[in-house]
């Protein structure tokens, strides 16, 4: 397997299918008190497993400079990293990874989370983000692993009942270490 530099012109408009299965989510919890607010993220259970499939587009206009990555094997595509240097505030935004299903656990997400870094570092980015759903555990707990921590979030991104259908949006980052 190799991290490959694809042409982003090429691969603009391509439709992915992203799946996932989840059997936690994350609540919100919300105190006021007099010294302020208070946000506490719960880690709990779904009743039952969660699916969530949705279809997402490579190279989406609103992005500052994209750049792509595949992931080969056997000259294969078998996963994708997208990222995007925002320039106004010198962060590279992860914003797409994906490994298709039949090769994830294999290490190539971690690989292509490296090159993210990696990237970030060439481009003396302050700091690599990304954007999940609080719903997607297994992918809050992989970017906990790469070494990302919750940022902020926003409780209305997708739908006014994001915070019902446990599924709010959590920022996540990771400080660039320059001169690596």
């Amino acid at each position: 397997m190799e991290i490959i530099r694809l042409n982003p012109e090429l691969y603009k408009g391509i439709h992915l299918t992203v799946r996932y299965t989840s059997k936690f989510y994350y609540e919100i919890e919300i105190s006021k008190e007099e010294t302020g607010l208070h946000f506490s993220l719960v880690r709990k259970p779904f009743e039952q497993e969660k699916e969530k499939v949705f279809d997402d587009t490579l190279i989406e206009e609103w992005l500052e400079t994209p750049q792509l990555f595949g992931a080969r094997d056997n000259g294969e595509i078998v996963g994708y990293l997208e990222l995007s240097h925002e320039q106004w505030n010198n962060r590279m935004r992860v914003s797409n990874i994906m490994v298709e299903e039949p090769y994830r656990g294999r290490g190539i997400g971690k690989a292509l989370m490296e090159k993210a870094y990696q990237t970030a570092v060439e481009e003396k980015a302050r700091m690599l983000i990304l954007e999940t759903q609080s719903c997607n555990d297994p992918a809050i707990a992989f970017y906990r692993a790469c070494g990302f921590e919750i940022i902020g979030f926003d409780l209305y991104a997708y739908t006014n009942n994001d915070i019902e259908n446990h599924e709010f949006r959590i920022e996540m980052g990771k400080p660039v270490l320059l001169g690596e």
